[in-house]
């Protein structure tokens, strides 16, 4: 049998495992000790959905079986929190900048600030939606008392908005979506994520 775990092959020793189920089982086990969770499940090269799960579970091992399982734990998304909080900090000072940058014919600096918001919260709806595997370490993270979902629902007219003003090339309003309400709210979320 071929065991990956996030893309490394890992030497096993089978113990009374005979079917891939009980290999799984066992590695979930070992996975809680370590405050970790299996994400997504490849067996010979077949992406296992949920409502696959116990017909390939029952399936018995053989030697060419190859397992492959991505991973996470709960420090990865704890790293991953830290490290979009200090974006949040640095990119709600550099949106204050941004009409400046156009006015100033900085586009691609401008812009620049633009792909890294659009990044960030991308990146941070990923690691928030990865958190919820872990609600007794992440589930009362709260953004001016809303949940990540809410707060994003929230912000979501706000940055519909913004985009339509870069379209427009409409610098005023543009700086003051950037400086009065996406800025702040980068700041609540660092605050949230630093908490």
């Amino acid at each position: 049998m071929e065991f990956y775990v996030n893309g490394t092959k890992i030497d096993v020793e089978l113990e009374d495992e005979k079917t891939i189920g009980d290999v799984l089982k066992s590695f979930e086990e070992e996975c809680a000790k370590s405050n970790a969770t299996t994400v997504s499940i490849i067996v010979d090269g077949k992406n296992i959905r949920a409502e696959d799960f116990d017909k390939t579970a029952e399936k018995p091992l053989c030697p060419d079986t190859k397992i492959e399982l991505e991973i996470i734990s709960q420090q990865a998304i704890e790293n991953s929190f830290n490290e979009e909080k200090e974006s949040c900090r640095k990119l709600s000072e550099e949106l204050k900048q941004l009409p400046v940058k156009f006015q100033a014919g900085k586009d691609k600096e401008a812009n620049s600030i633009i792909t890294s918001l659009a990044d960030l919260i991308d990146s941070i709806c990923h690691t928030a939606s990865l958190s919820a595997l872990f609600p007794q370490k992440f589930g009362k993270i709260k953004i001016e008392d809303k949940t990540f979902v809410e707060f994003f629902a929230d912000l979501s007219p706000v940055l519909k908005d913004f985009e339509q003003a870069i379209e427009a090339k409409d610098t005023v309003l543009l700086g003051d979506l950037a400086e009065y309400e996406i800025s702040p709210r980068l700041d609540s979320l660092a605050d949230a994520l630093e908490a």
